[in-house]
């Protein structure tokens, strides 16, 4: 039997217009708080950092917010929709309430953003940068190149994603989606694949929705 979590979304004023500090503090004190603990393929990649995040949504945007602390630090892709699942990579992927597709934003250490509109891992149409930078994004860490291995890292980063972009009139907030959120790094020195939601798939796959959790926004 599949595992179904939810998370219940609660409303915070004004988060799209705060700084890294004020977010933090807002979505500690408020948002809805979640672990990206499941490490479904031990064999395959037996590594499981920490990551722990909080979510909270605003008239307009979504928030999701991701704390890790791990092995190594890789930041190779400087430019939007790249190939952020490489580096050291949180991620967040939610349905289309209404068309059945659903959406992936892949955020890196630095801030790197990949977003596509999906009906699977291979259909796929991937968004436009203008699109890509409407979300707003913030991280601990400096936004350059790097690469370190068999250091312990701490770092935080956040994006808020404006509803169209996920196929939500903010005037009509759907009562639920479906989503899963993720910490990846398939090429850092220490790969690793944990989901919030789990998934029973043989192999590593986050483009799953089958196995996607379920979001309470109203």
């Amino acid at each position: 039997m599949k595992t179904v979590k939810r998370i219940r979304v609660p409303f915070i004023e004004g988060l799209e217009n705060m700084t890294l500090q004020e977010l933090d503090l807002a979505m500690e004190k408020s948002a809805a708080k979640f672990a990206v603990c499941e490490n479904n393929w031990p064999k395959e990649a037996p590594y499981t950092p920490d990551c722990n995040g909080s979510i909270a949504r605003t008239a307009s945007h979504l928030a999701v917010m991701f704390h890790v602390r791990g092995l190594d630090l890789r930041a190779t892709q400087l430019e939007d929709n790249g190939r952020s699942w490489e580096d050291s990579c949180c991620e967040f992927f939610v349905t289309d309430p209404y068309d059945g597709t659903y959406y992936n934003f892949e955020l890196t250490c630095i801030g790197s953003l990949l977003s596509s509109k999906r009906k699977s891992r291979l259909d796929s149409v991937l968004r436009e940068k203008e699109d890509v930078a409407r979300v707003i994004r913030h991280s601990s860490l400096a936004h350059e190149e790097t690469e370190i291995s068999d250091r312990i890292f701490s770092w935080t980063v956040a994006m808020l994603i404006p509803y169209d972009l996920i196929g939500i009139d903010r005037d009509n907030v759907p009562v639920s989606v479906r989503g899963n959120f993720y910490k990846c790094g398939d090429l850092t020195a220490h790969p690793h694949f944990l989901s919030w939601n789990p998934i029973g798939t043989p192999k590593p796959d986050f483009h799953r929705p089958e196995y996607f959790g379920e979001l309470i926004l109203r």
